[in-house]
């Protein structure tokens, strides 16, 4: 299974973003999606989960201002970004995890200009 995410890019301070990951196929047993971001020298934080139930999780830092959602088919995470802040630059990685595996997207580049 291989995840695309897509959506980053360049907008100013106070700006809004949507990020999207596909997956190649319906995973089996998907028990778990998140979003992830790594800001140069730092280290990955967790930014939002979203359970196959629709039970959602996220970090203090966005809590307020990201919304993650998913599709119907389950074969589709969403993070939709709001009021973003310079601190928010960062490279989004998308997770689904199955009772199976584990699987993560390539990064998606978020810069937020101030």
């Amino acid at each position: 299974v291989q995840l695309q995410a897509s959506g980053g890019g360049l907008v100013q301070t106070g700006g809004s973003l949507r990020l999207s990951c596909v997956a190649s196929r319906k995973i089996s047993g998907l028990r778990i999606m998140g979003w992830y971001r790594q800001a140069l020298g730092k280290q990955r934080e967790l930014v939002a989960t979203i359970t196959a139930g629709g039970l959602t999780n996220y970090s203090d830092s966005v809590k307020g201002r990201f919304t993650i959602s998913k599709d119907i088919s389950g074969k589709s995470a969403y993070l939709q970004m709001n009021t973003l802040k310079p601190e928010d630059t960062a490279t989004y990685v998308c997770n689904m995890a199955a009772l199976l595996g584990n699987y993560w997207g390539q990064g998606t580049l978020v810069t937020v200009s101030s």
